[in-house]
């Protein structure tokens, strides 16, 4: 699978059923090659035109399934959030 086609995917969080958004990046292991998380940009500030404040970086491990159109994962957004 590639990037452009992961891109394309909805991430679903499994815990409470809320759309996260699509995969924006991919954090990769220097050493190894293994990718270490996806990066889905966080919610838009007042309907996108200033930004976002924050991204998710949900961990590999938490990734529960990737289907044909959306990525299924578990996680607490409280944990991944991460602050630009």
């Amino acid at each position: 699978m590639r990037l452009c086609e992961l891109r394309e995917k909805n991430v679903i969080n499994v815990c409470d059923c809320h759309c996260l958004g699509h995969v924006m990046d991919l954090e990769l292991d220097e050493c190894t090659g293994c990718i270490k998380a996806l990066i889905v940009p966080g919610p838009a500030r007042f309907w996108g035109f200033f930004g976002r404040d924050c991204e998710f970086f949900i961990p590999w491990c938490n990734v529960i399934r990737i289907g044909p159109d959306i990525i299924l994962v578990d996680v607490k957004v409280d944990e991944i959030k991460k602050r630009l």
